[in-house]
């Protein structure tokens, strides 16, 4: 793999690959999947740097024996941008990464310059109830769940993996409560929400979500000049689980960010 690459960072030894050139983006895969984004990795990359890292006990990034957390993998995820030089970049990330991405953006301000959230909840109710007592039992599901990722595709592209621990890792942080409400009021950087319109997210919760960037508060006036600096959509559809490969999703994703380059020009 010619663009392969690791990175000793924050105490850990850190997979990332690169993908085409220009303005970086640091790109963070869903749980258990690092290649949760599919063909749109390499539509992203057609317009920019995309740097895709694989977090920690995912992929090529091996396990070390500190717990998952998003706010640690968010360290890691500034660690690699300072890594790189990169100065402030833009971060998108989808389920889990989407934690991180945020945790990122909320702990290491000066190093995200847009943000991308990708099926994200700011509170664990978030999630529907069965999603919520879904993550409660996965830490014991592990054990049947591992071998048979092991068995698929995904793991003879990952033989390194050890997919019953990541299963209990994740397990035990999806279980745990959180609430990000007044952390994402306070974000300085310009965000995109993403949303599948069949998602694990409550639409009760993307609005609440929303309207915590400052979105929902008014009309935006005929000639638009009222809008809020942050932006949504809801992709029609679309489920959590096809969001991420949805081809829709790059060409929203662009937009959005190729708006900061043209205002940059």
């Amino acid at each position: 793999m010619s663009n392969a690459h690791f990175a000793d960072v924050n105490g850990q030894h850190l997979f990332y690959s690169v993908h085409g050139t220009g303005k970086p983006l640091i790109l963070l895969h869903g749980g258990i999947n690092p290649d949760s984004f599919g063909s749109n990795l390499a539509e992203l990359a057609k317009g920019r740097q995309v740097i895709a890292p694989h977090l920690q006990a995912h992929g090529r990034t091996p396990d070390t024996d500190r717990p998952l957390r998003s706010e640690t993998m968010g360290d890691d995820v500034a660690a690699l941008i300072g890594h790189l030089n990169l100065g402030k970049t833009d971060v998108m990330g989808y389920s889990l990464g989407s934690g991180v991405a945020l945790q990122t953006a909320i702990h290491h301000p000066d190093v995200v310059d847009r943000l991308v959230l990708v099926s994200a909840a700011m509170r664990q109710d978030g999630f529907y109830p069965e999603g919520v007592a879904a993550f409660k039992q996965l830490e014991a599901k592990a054990v049947t769940l591992g071998p048979g990722v092991k068995a698929s595709p995904l793991g003879q592209a990952y033989p390194d993996v050890d997919w019953t621990n990541l299963f209990r890792k994740v397990g035990d942080l999806t279980k745990r409560p959180f609430d990000l409400s007044a952390d994402v009021a306070k974000l300085q950087a310009r965000t995109l929400l993403v949303f599948a319109d069949a998602d694990a997210i409550r639409p009760e919760h993307m609005m609440e979500f929303w309207k915590a960037l400052a979105g929902g508060q008014r009309d935006a006036g005929i000639d638009g000049s009222l809008r809020p600096a942050n932006e949504l959509a809801i992709l029609p559809n679309t489920t959590h689980y096809t969001l991420p490969v949805q081809s829709m999703l790059s060409e929203i994703v662009e937009r959005f960010l190729g708006a900061a380059l043209k205002a940059v020009g």
